[in-house]
């Protein structure tokens, strides 16, 4: 019987994963934890604090390496373009319009 108890135990345990660790605890408890360690990071002086200069870089080096993967680009610009076209349907259709290009029909 208690050897029952101990093969069910583990089988729970390998479904359920442990209760030990940071990923084991719930989003609000990590989030509390977390911030608890950036404001002790900040109050020590570790923490770094980005100047608008380094911002700037930093995001420049990004726009730079996403826009180096063309078929990315070329699908974030074809959604751009689908989205603004399809509101912009919408929209005339609330106006009564649909007249482009100053043409009247």
């Amino acid at each position: 019987m208690a050897n029952q108890n101990q093969n069910q135990n583990q089988n729970q345990n390998q479904n359920q994963g442990s209760n030990r660790g940071f990923a084991s605890m719930d989003e609000e408890k990590q989030r509390e934890i977390a911030a608890k360690g950036g404001r002790a990071a900040h109050e020590s002086g570790n923490a770094h604090e980005f100047s608008s200069e380094e911002a700037r870089e930093a995001g420049r080096k990004g726009g730079e390496a996403v826009s180096q993967d063309r078929q990315h680009m070329a699908d974030i610009g074809r959604e751009g373009g689908q989205s603004r076209g399809g509101n912009q349907g919408q929209q005339e259709q609330q106006r009564g319009g649909g007249n482009r290009g100053g043409q009247q029909r």
